[in-house]
């Protein structure tokens, strides 16, 4: 987890984006976002959206990413996670 959250952090830096536009581009609050940067979010799915989301941003500037360790891979394989959700960017309600 400890890694994931360093990823995170460092895709995250660089996108140069506030959390503000994070939050606001994600449609979330910035108590649900800080949560997601800190893994305690309840929704599995979340923390993908959050991760593709900002590897978007980092390719959209021309950037290379911070590879993802546990994070990797194509979420659709995976049977826990709602892929249609993920690939929505349909984020979980509330803050949790």
């Amino acid at each position: 987890m400890a890694a994931t959250r360093h990823e995170l952090q460092a895709n995250f830096e660089l996108t140069g984006l506030t959390k503000q536009q994070v939050a606001a581009d994600l449609k979330i609050s910035l108590t649900k976002l800080d949560h997601l940067f800190a893994l305690t979010q309840q929704s599995l799915n979340d923390p993908w959206i959050l991760r593709n989301y900002l590897l978007d941003q980092v390719k959209t500037q021309g950037k290379t990413p911070v590879p993802f360790t546990a994070l990797s891979g194509d979420w659709h394989r995976h049977w826990f996670l709602d892929a249609n959700a993920i690939d929505q960017r349909r984020m979980s309600p509330g803050d949790n």
